[in-house]
């Protein structure tokens, strides 16, 4: 087993040397409160990897950080580098095996490794071999972190998510895509840009898959707390659906833009990623649009599909999916987006 991590050089008597350097103030003091232990298991240290494991470094979220891949070298590589800027980062432990126990007790498993499309290969070729590679990761998660959340971020998000629900055996609020979280982000870029405001102060989401046929809630975008369409209407300002239609688009082709121009996508999703693994963690319960089991809301049926749906996260994973209005043609895209996922999870076999 090829297995590394942070331990000490100064050999069995280092904690006792270490422990020289330190006088104790008042030795009647009473200990110190306990803190909760956070661990983070991060599968898959490619680009993606590698961003949301920095991001979770910097915004100091874990005690402990565990990186598992099946290249040792690499892996090894990765986690030097990382523990060589602890003089720069939050006190975290950095572990790194090729071994799943290294995970062991983890609070929080982000999975990010995954089969990357080849040129030409269909995308259920796609899912096949990614099932596959799922089918050796997500058991080995939950024999040994069976009170984990799993946040899966690996392509197409909906669809192996669904797959880690079915693998784990874990309760569905306790499995989460990524979803459209970065989507919409996006969103919320290219609006600000386009109506000249600042980002934070758009609330704007994009729901259902991961992709092409993901879909735009315009009916309940605001800026500042006002609703952007009703008070277009009201002031009697002229705004074109085409217009507004092809703002989504540039929200779904953004990513492939990354991809043609740098050759993969990391630093957004690294910290889209980071912002969910917080919210979980520290149990701030914001709403993020993530993938949920969504049967049997908005009028989704006919199976188990996971699709991203605005819900509220806490550190027990889905606290609830939020009953935003939808107009009846974003309930029925919204319907199609799920029909498209079921179609495709239909073919999988599980």
């Amino acid at each position: 087993m090829h297995k590394t991590g942070s331990s000490s050089s100064l050999g069995p008597g280092g904690l006792d040397i270490a422990r020289a350097f330190f006088t104790p103030i008042d030795k009647s003091a009473p200990p110190s409160p306990t803190k909760r232990h956070t661990k983070i298991a991060v599968i898959g240290t490619g680009n993606v990897g590698m961003a949301i494991a920095q991001t979770i470094l910097t915004q100091d979220l874990a005690d402990e950080l565990a990186l598992v891949d099946a290249l040792p070298d690499k892996l090894r590589g990765e986690m030097l580098d990382l523990q060589h800027a602890a003089a720069f980062l939050p006190r975290t432990r950095i572990l790194a095996s090729v071994d799943y126990s290294v995970t062991a007790g983890s609070d929080l498993c982000i999975v990010t490794a995954g089969a990357r499309q080849i040129a030409g290969e269909s995308r259920l070729n796609l899912i096949q071999r990614n099932l596959s590679l799922f089918s050796k990761i997500i058991p080995q998660l939950a024999k040994h972190s069976p009170d984990s959340i799993l946040l899966i971020v690996s392509n197409p998000v909906d669809v192996l998510t669904y797959v880690a629900w079915k693998l784990s055996g874990f309760p569905p609020n306790r499995v989460i895509g990524s979803g459209t979280n970065l989507d919409s982000s996006r969103f919320r870029f290219l609006l600000a840009d386009h109506l000249d405001v600042n980002a934070q102060d758009v609330q704007a989401f994009i729901v259902g898959e991961h992709g092409d046929s993901s879909v735009a809630l315009w009916s309940s975008i605001s800026v500042g707390g006002v609703p952007v369409l009703s008070f277009l209407d009201r002031q009697q300002i002229p705004y074109e659906e085409e217009k507004l239609e092809n703002i989504r688009k540039e929200v779904v082709q953004s990513a492939y833009e990354v991809i043609s121009l740098k050759g993969y996508t990391s630093w957004a999703i690294g910290y889209s990623a980071a912002n969910l693994a917080r919210s979980i963690l520290r149990d701030q319960r914001k709403i993020h649009p993530v993938s949920v089991l969504a049967k049997g809301f908005y009028g989704i049926d006919g199976g188990d599909v996971f699709l991203s749906l605005p819900a509220q996260i806490g550190r027990s994973g889905i606290l609830g999916v939020t009953n935003i209005h939808l107009t009846e043609m974003e309930a029925q895209k919204l319907r199609d987006s799920a029909k498209a996922i079921l179609e495709v999870q239909s073919q999988l076999g599980l």
